[in-house]
């Protein structure tokens, strides 16, 4: 593979994971996190992915990769159609999964739920942005690994099981912040998903996916992963 390549898939692999190990260590560091400063992590995260996935297509451009080899190419209604009927089944499952997640003890949430605390909206202020985030992981996110990762993977001569698992661990590694839990869970969605992209040839169903899962956690997963405030009314006879 050219440097450039190589370059990108160290940054995937190594820069990224690190990265997002040390936004994770200042944010479970602040005893509190409040409305500017989730806005400005969802801000600056929508920034640096944005920006990211067009490096990579200019250098995906460069290198002679097409946009059916990227699968950005539109190959008919059936994509429309499995992306809209897989979001609505991904962001169910996803729903009751959080909704399960609710039911387990503050200590069983532990590191999950002061993640939760810190990154997801608290307030509707906050959701607008979130959303914004949401559908930029979405479309960059898999352009990234089920776009360029799989193509670039496919055009060096891997079989394509090794191009899935490898796309998908880079992934996964990308999510270490959450920890094991999370480095194993988004490795098997990646899994999902690259089965998905070679399956229609076009990656916009699982972009379509992806936002789904994101905009469910922002919109649900306050509700059950963060300790609930005591108001007036719980205490009052």
């Amino acid at each position: 593979m050219p440097w450039d390549v190589w370059l990108i898939f160290f940054v995937l692999g190594v820069v990224l994971p690190w990265r997002g190990r040390m936004r994770l260590r200042e944010l479970l560091a602040k005893p509190h996190v409040g409305t500017r400063e989730r806005v400005s992590l969802y801000a600056s995260t929508v920034a640096f992915q944005w920006v990211a996935a067009g490096v990579v297509a200019l250098r995906a451009w460069a290198r002679g990769f097409t946009a059916v080899q990227l699968g950005l190419a539109y190959s008919g209604s059936k994509v429309a159609i499995a992306g809209l009927l897989g979001a609505g089944i991904l962001g169910t499952l996803h729903w009751l999964n959080l909704r399960r997640m609710g039911r387990l003890s503050t200590k069983t949430r532990g590191v999950l739920q002061a993640l939760a605390e810190r990154i997801l909206p608290q307030s509707p202020v906050e959701i607008l942005p979130f959303l914004a985030l949401a559908v930029t992981a979405g479309v960059c996110e898999e352009f990234l690994y089920r776009g360029f990762a799989l193509a670039a993977f496919h055009r060096a001569g891997l079989p394509v099981w090794s191009a899935v698992l490898l796309s998908s661990a880079l992934f996964g590694m990308a999510h270490l912040y959450q920890g094991r839990g999370g480095l194993a869970g988004t490795m098997i969605l990646g899994i999902l998903f690259a089965a998905a992209r070679i399956r229609y040839d076009s990656v916009v169903p699982v972009m379509l996916w992806h936002v789904a899962v994101d905009v469910v956690a922002g919109v649900v997963g306050p509700r059950y992963l963060t300790r609930r405030t005591v108001t007036a009314e719980d205490i009052a006879p």
